[in-house]
């Protein structure tokens, strides 16, 4: 059942206690370009999987489910620049940072799961969500079906790093460039005249996490901001 929204599309926030952390995240505006909050001060993650030998690079994976998306779960790191194709329309383009701690993939899952859902429906972003993340990214996907909108284009992440790590919590920022994105409505297949401000200027995504038993990571909260982002 899809769920009631607050407001325009992209102007949702929410701020979340990080159990494990200790520590209150900033507010974050989905896809809303640049916000007001930043990350905590970095930290480097340990004990985690090394990063994987393997020398894809510019490669395209499939777009069929599962393959080709990074995942938490996952110890290997691909080296160098990989794309993952959503439907037919949009590229995610990933700059994985050398030796990288594989708990950068959390930001990169959630980011290519969140553009799938809007691109296809594909509901599995919302799998590693929980507490206050799930109805904040569920109320961002929901509204482009709401206005019968899309995205088109090439996106890009870069500079995917840890920026903290207390106890079983963690954050972990990326730059996000959409400037080669366009949101598109789904009735006539064109670029809508006023496009968003996430379209115009690279800005930073964060992702606020808890370890489970097991390993397993859950996403509980978001931040944004413009750190390690501006040109």
């Amino acid at each position: 059942m899809r769920r009631r929204r607050w407001g325009a599309a992209l102007l949702v926030a929410a701020s979340v206690v990080l159990a494990g952390c200790g520590e209150a995240a900033r507010p974050y505006t989905p896809g809303d370009g640049p916000g007001t909050g930043t990350g905590t001060p970095a930290a480097a993650a340990s004990g985690g999987p090394s990063a994987a030998s393997s020398a894809d690079t510019a490669v395209t994976p499939p777009s069929t489910e599962g393959s080709g998306e990074p995942s938490a779960s996952s110890p290997a790191i691909p080296r160098g620049t990989q794309t993952v194709r959503i439907g037919d329309t949009l590229r995610v383009r990933i700059e994985w940072p050398s030796g990288a701690d594989p708990l950068v993939r959390l930001v990169a899952d959630y980011y290519v799961a969140s553009r799938r859902a809007v691109v296809t429906g594909d509901d599995g972003y919302l799998d590693n969500l929980e507490y206050d993340a799930v109805d904040i990214a569920g109320r961002w996907v929901d509204e482009f079906a709401d206005q019968e909108r899309t995205l088109r284009g090439v996106a890009r992440l870069y500079n995917l790093r840890v920026a903290s790590v207390m106890g079983k919590g963690a954050q972990v920022n990326a730059c996000v460039d959409e400037t080669g994105v366009r949101l598109v409505s789904t009735r006539t297949g064109k670029a809508v005249p006023r496009q968003p401000p996430w379209t115009r200027a690279p800005y930073m995504q964060g992702v606020a996490a808890h370890r489970y038993d097991g390993g397993v990571w859950r996403i509980r909260a978001f931040v944004t901001g413009e750190e390690g982002c501006t040109r």
